[in-house]
């Protein structure tokens, strides 16, 4: 017999791996997609008609997607972006996204012997984030780990800069960096940070669970994240070059330790 504790555990294990887009053209085309499991399609009564609406209405309809017709300001409440969600938005069921408390009650990170964490701190550029999230996606990383505070959320433009790899990608949702630092020092594993005058180089670097830290694009790391570094790495550059934007590091430390091992 199933009880209320493991029906309450069966649907927030659910809602842990749904992910609410937003916006006409994102909503569309998620739909065109038969690969995405959509759990349900919001629309805001208030709509005035629109040809894109009533194609969102009709694939809706032949895929047998719930759609939940409601007021303006509820729909902003799911959407969580009433300025951009233009009336629509759906929650998509993704196998590879999750948070960070149940990727710990699983025991995840325990259970892992060379685990690669890749977080971002404060990245707050919707185009750096998408293309973060592709190279996360493409390269040798287990989890990419997107605080929700002080970071640019996942919508239209993030979507796009992914190349439709954030529905592929293992997301890891927490609210704060401090959280992803706290569960890597439990798990002894090493939190490492970039910096010029770093320890030795991201291709020297030993191999060994690790917990990758990028920062800001203008004003870096927090101090939390330069606090609880156990390591800093450095990338070699040539030609006088101080510094490389967020995402191209983020290709590079994702294709790690296969750089290291070039001949």
């Amino acid at each position: 017999m199933t009880t209320d504790s493991e029906r309450y555990q069966a649907r927030k294990a659910q809602f842990d791996g749904m992910l609410t887009i937003y916006g006409r053209k994102p909503v569309l085309e998620a739909l065109q997609n038969d690969a995405l499991a959509i759990h349900k399609l919001h629309i805001a009564d208030s709509n005035k008609p629109a040809a894109i609406i009533e194609q969102i209405r009709s694939l809706a309809e032949q895929r047998q997607i719930e759609v939940q017709y409601l007021s303006r300001d509820a729909l902003a409440r799911i959407s969580k972006n009433k300025k951009q969600d233009q009336g629509v938005a759906a929650d998509l069921i993704l196998e590879r996204y999750t948070t960070l408390d149940k990727l710990l009650s699983q025991g995840t990170l325990a259970k892992a012997n060379m685990l690669r964490l890749l977080a971002i701190d404060g990245v707050n550029n919707p185009q750096n984030l998408g293309m973060i999230i592709r190279s996360a996606a493409a390269g040798n990383i287990d989890y990419l780990i997107i605080p929700r505070q002080g970071c640019a959320q996942i919508e239209s433009l993030v979507i796009k800069a992914s190349a439709g790899t954030v529905f592929k990608c293992p997301i890891v949702r927490c609210e704060r960096i401090e959280e992803a630092i706290n569960a890597a020092k439990q798990h002894d594993i090493t939190v490492s940070i970039l910096d010029a005058n770093g320890d030795y180089s991201a291709f020297e670097a030993p191999e060994k669970p690790r917990l990758l830290i990028l920062g800001n694009e203008t004003s870096g790391l927090s101090t939390a994240s330069k606090n609880a570094a156990d390591e800093t790495l450095f990338i070699p550059m040539q030609n006088g070059v101080e510094s490389l934007n967020v995402a191209v590091t983020a290709a590079l430390l994702a294709y790690l330790p296969q750089l290291s091992k070039r001949p």
